[in-house]
């Protein structure tokens, strides 16, 4: 199983974007140690792609950020705001907090995948 994650409305070219997959099990979703694979790609805007070999069909979420200073980190502001871009699949709204997983979850079925997440940015 192929799904390639195509994370658009970059604001930059600047730095990476980490895209993580989550499993099927809801209590990794977000979770320290909880991820299935992470890749760090250039930025490339408006978007940016990250290709993976998923063991197999099943339920999964995806979390991406653009860590635009390249620290490998999600960076916040005093009051715990993100102050670089992120985004979830299935455009999951994280408007108090973060997403459900199933908010987030999406199936992929064998051979090519591709979902679309867009990237957001505080004001």
């Amino acid at each position: 199983m192929r799904l390639t994650v195509e994370v658009g409305r970059l604001k930059s070219e600047t730095g990476e974007v980490t895209v993580t997959v989550y499993p099927s099990d809801p209590s990794r979703f977000l979770a320290p140690r909880g991820k299935l694979l992470r890749l760090r790609v250039p930025a490339s805007a408006p978007t940016t792609e990250a290709c993976f070999n998923l063991p197999k069909a099943d339920i999964y979420a995806v979390a991406v950020y653009h860590d635009a200073n390249g620290n490998h980190d999600f960076d916040r502001n005093g009051v715990g705001l993100p102050t670089e871009g992120y985004g979830f699949s299935n455009d999951a709204p994280s408007r108090f907090g973060v997403p459900s997983f199933d908010s987030a979850r999406f199936s992929v079925k064998s051979g090519e995948n591709t979902i679309r997440v867009r990237m957001r940015y505080g004001k």
